[in-house]
């Protein structure tokens, strides 16, 4: 009978958030599957990036850098992300979504007024000349192998606001389709309908909440993922 009711429960709940949060406008589409595809995306950081089978495939030859590559567009400050990933390297590796990434004083990211990342380090997105929120979905780093948990950081300041469920599981080989929400201060993300993440930025404990900006993939030096079908939804707006 409880497992009854706590189905029941989780029926309605995933009923109320798809009536809170209907897709609107459908404002980037990319398939990810061929070079010409991805050719105005950013490449931050030494990585090889190939195409096989409607994949993107991304990785560090001989483990050489961390990297992050950006999609050129700014996206609204509300909007539903999804895509898909599949893991080539389950002995380690981390992979982030950077996301309403721009200036600290609200300079696109590739302005010439910014300073130049060229080599992946991690500081320069976190501590540097740059807000964003990010989650590490995947975590199975070398430098804290196993930990699987994901965390939600809002930067500039490495501020760790949520930790509490895992993400992809770490020797999953299987294809893990993600979804992310960003709603006013609400963030919320999924693996394969599985809540990862969830979480209200107030606006005031860890600076002013973060509106339009770019969304990068970000992997470390051990990692081998392939992503596929990136889609980028703004948020249906009520027209009553």
């Amino acid at each position: 009978m409880k497992g009854i009711i706590a189905l029941a429960f989780l029926i309605l709940a995933t009923a109320t958030f798809a009536q809170d949060f209907p897709k609107g406008k459908l404002v980037y589409s990319n398939n990810m599957s061929s070079a010409k595809e991805l050719k105005d995306w950013i490449l931050e950081g030494k990585a090889h990036v190939e195409f096989k089978g409607g994949w993107m495939h991304m990785y560090s030859p001989h483990e050489e850098n961390h990297h992050v590559y950006w999609c050129p567009k700014d996206f609204p400050k509300d909007f539903i992300a999804e895509f898909d990933a599949q893991n080539y390297a389950v002995d380690g590796g981390l992979c982030i979504l950077f996301f309403c990434a721009k200036g600290l004083h609200g300079e696109d990211l590739f302005d010439s007024s910014m300073p130049k990342r060229t080599t992946g380090d991690f500081e320069d997105y976190i501590r540097g000349a740059m807000n964003c929120y990010h989650v590490s979905y995947y975590a199975n780093g070398r430098d804290h192998p196993g930990r699987e948990i994901a965390n939600l950081r809002k930067n500039a300041g490495f501020h760790l606001i949520e930790s509490s469920e895992p993400g992809i599981p770490i020797h999953f080989t299987g294809v893990s389709h993600l979804k992310l929400i960003k709603k006013d201060g609400l963030i919320r993300m999924y693996v394969n309908d599985r809540k990862i993440i969830d979480w209200k930025d107030d606006g005031k404990k860890f600076g002013p909440i973060l509106g339009e900006g770019k969304i990068g993939f970000r992997q470390m030096e051990w990692t081998h993922f392939a992503y596929r079908n990136f889609k980028v939804w703004e948020i249906a707006t009520d027209k009553k």
